[in-house]
Order: structure tokens, then sequence, then C-alpha cells
């Protein structure tokens, strides 16, 4: 590791052990508040003896057990050589820190840059680098077709991998597609825990300096992206277009592989639940513990938000408020999606799970007051699978290969999705 990262990782380590302290301090703020006010008047030199004592108490607990693993860290630190290889360049240092950037990537990027995710294009698990030389060097085998696949939550690049417990290995999507149909695959990896939109502009600029860079003419791009993934495709496209970049001509297809379209169930529980719990002061160091502290990236998934007029000039904590901006489809691209049930129908009681993550409905963009437009014939239910087993499933690869083997006609641009309010 770089001495930055360790030094992050030990300050890190220290504010998180010293958390249950401050939790601590602010119940009992609140019950002691709740006290002291029903005494009025009476009760107020006591207040001020108490709240000095109370406060200079949880901050030297909060401090001592902060200092050992700070200074730790620090010490350690100093080991580190110029040389050192960075966390995010060995595999399970990737998993981690994509895990970490998932649950708290915002404020890693405000506070803890070394240990927050760029959004990168990476080729045998290296960063590559945006320019002509650097481009060539990765990819000598260039074909004049892109897949790019975007990982959701919690992922990097490596995800893709994924394999079924007790089930033999199997190509990537990528490698499949590329001695099939001739498409180079190009993987990415970035800080989930940034807003959609935020990755959605990285993502279409470095497209841009990809195509512009790539060493052959590019006849098609087609994105693929897993869960929160297919969010930032769409964000990427819809940002590129606006800001009329080369690649977006080049687009042919989207696709979308579980992707919450209309919102994910589980992050608007969490909403419910941290709602309620700052109901009271009591209760409100619990919901700032455990829920409300959760990464934007996170609640960008209550509803599916893909661009920044979704969440700007809001409280993204406020009780189940879809503000959702749905934003048109490229004029020449195809959009698909693929959603999963482990039911084996996407309807009934059982199909109301979805793959445990994400609700068919959500997937597909039928919802009630929200219509994702997708052409029938480019959605695809697969019952019998869960959320993560779409990273990588034989039948799920075959329409893939179906949708990105053929061109997609002619058409007009199309018109804003349907919102029925």
């Amino acid at each position: 590791m770089r001495e930055g990262e360790i030094r992050a990782l030990g300050e890190i380590a220290g504010r998180s052990i010293a958390r249950p302290s401050a939790v601590a301090r602010d119940v009992h703020g609140a019950v002691t508040q709740r006290v002291f006010g029903a005494l009025g008047p009476l009760g107020l030199p006591v207040r001020l003896v108490h709240d000095t004592v109370s406060n200079l108490s949880y901050k030297g607990v909060g401090a001592a057990l902060r200092a050992p693993l700070q200074a730790g860290g620090h010490a350690l630190a100093r080991t580190a050589t110029p040389s050192s290889p960075s966390l995010a360049e060995s595999q399970l240092g990737a998993l981690a820190l994509g895990a970490a950037n998932g649950v708290f990537g915002d404020r890693l990027a405000r506070d803890h840059a070394d240990l927050s995710l760029e959004l990168t294009v990476r080729r045998a698990g290296r960063e590559v680098l945006l320019d002509e030389a650097g481009v060539a060097d990765a990819f000598p085998d260039a074909t004049p077709r892109l897949a790019v696949f975007v990982h959701g939550l919690c992922g990097t690049e490596q995800t893709w991998r994924f394999r079924a417990p007790g089930a033999d290995p199997r190509p990537t999507y990528g490698a499949l597609l590329r001695d099939e149909l001739f498409y180079t695959p190009i993987y990415v990896r970035y800080n989930t825990g940034l807003h959609i939109s935020e990755n959605g502009r990285r993502l279409a600029a470095a497209l841009e300096h990809l195509i512009a860079a790539w060493p052959t003419d590019v006849d098609r791009v087609a994105l693929v992206g897993h869960s929160m993934g297919g969010l930032v495709a769409r964000s990427a496209c819809h940002y590129g277009h606006a800001e009329g970049h080369a690649w977006t001509e080049r687009a042919r297809h989207v696709v979308c592989l579980g992707t919450p379209h209309l919102g994910a169930p589980l992050e608007k529980a969490a909403n419910v639940a941290g709602w309620a719990l700052n109901r009271l002061p009591e209760t409100r160091p619990f919901g700032d513990l455990f829920l409300n502290n959760r990464s934007v990236g996170i609640k960008d998934l209550r509803f599916g938000n893909c661009v920044e007029e979704d969440w700007c000039d809001c409280d993204p904590d406020e009780f189940l408020r879809d503000r959702c901006r749905e934003v048109p489809f490229l004029p020449h691209a195809t959009y698909c999606f693929v959603g999963a049930t482990l039911s084996t129908r996407p309807d009934g009681l059982r199909g109301r799970v979805g793959d445990l993550l994400v609700t068919y409905p959500s997937a597909s963009g039928t919802g009630r007051r929200r219509r994702i437009p997708f052409a029938v014939e480019n959605g695809r239910h697969i019952g019998g699978i869960d959320h993560l087993r779409l990273l990588n499933h034989p039948v799920v690869y075959g329409q893939l290969r179906d949708w990105l083997g053929r061109d997609p006609p002619e058409r007009s641009p199309s018109p804003p999705c349907d919102r029925h309010l």
C-alpha cells in the first residue's frame, strides 16, 4: 500500500472505533435535554455543569479510542516507499475498495481521496491511459466494435467474472463477444458511492477520450450495465449526447441487466427506517449510524436517479419522494433489459420478490406512475436466478449475443419517457 492509503485507513479505523462513544454522547444528550427541558429554569445551573462535564468526558473517550489507531497508521505509513503498489492494483485490495466505495464512497472522495476510486478503463487489472500510446499498448487486438461493461454497486470490473457456488468456470461475456462477434471488451471501474449522474458524466468523458485514441475507426459501441451500472450507462448516454460527444453517434446498444430503473426495494426500506428513527432525538443517532450515512450512490437507487435534477436541491433522506425526470433514449441506439426473478414467472406472489434485490417491474421499467419505453422485443425475463447470476449466465449471454449481433433499425429521435401522475 502507498503512504496516503495507509494514513487514510488509520484515520478511518480510528473514527470507526470511536463512533460508538459519539452515539452514546448523542443519545445521552437527547435524554438529558428532555429531562432538563421539563425542569425549565430551575434546572439551568445543573444543566450547565452537566453538559460541560459530559462533553469533556465523551471527547476524552473518543480521543483515547482514536489515537492508537491513527498513530499506528501514521507510523506504518512512513515505512511505505514511493514505489509501493497501490491497494487498487491488487485483486483483493480492489475488491475491498470497491465495497468501501459503494458504502461511503462520497465521503472517501471528500476526506480520503487516496482511497476513492476514480472512473478508469481497466485492462488486466491495470489502468489504461486514454491517449494514443496508452490505448494502443493496452489493446493491440483492437477491433471496430466496442462492448463497454459497467459494474454495479460495491463492485469492480472483476465482478463480471462471477461464478455461482459449485459451478464450473465460464468465460466472461466480454470474452465470448470478442470471439463470436468481434467486440473488444472494455471494462470500467468507478466509485459507486458517488451520484449516478456524476459517474455518468465521467463515463461519457472517458469514452470520448477512448474513442479519440482508438487504433482503428470505431463502427459501433455497446454499453452493458449490471444493476447500478445500467443507470450509469443511461446517464452517460444522456450527458454524452447533450455535450455533443462523438461516441454517442456510434452507440448502437444499451443493455441493462437487473437494473433498478424505478428503484430498489431495499433502499426504499432503508429510507423508511431512517426516517422513522429520525423522528425522535433519542433514536436519531442510531438512524445516522446505521442508515442515513449510506452513500449518495446508494440513495440514488431509491427511485433510479440518472441526472442531477433528480437529486439536487432536496433532502437526500426525504420520505419516499420520487423526483426522477426520465431522459430520452439516444436516437440511433437500441435499449434492452434483462430482468430476473427467483420464480419461473415474473407475476404472482413469488414473482414480487424479483431477483432478491430488484423487482421485475423495476428492471423492465413498467411502473404505475413511471414507464421506461423499452420496446417489447427488447426485453427478456429469466426465471429461477438471482441478481448476481445475471453477471455470468448462459441464457443472459445468449440474449446479449442476439441483440448485439443484429443492427438496430434507423429511427427518429425518441420522445421523453412517459410519466403518469
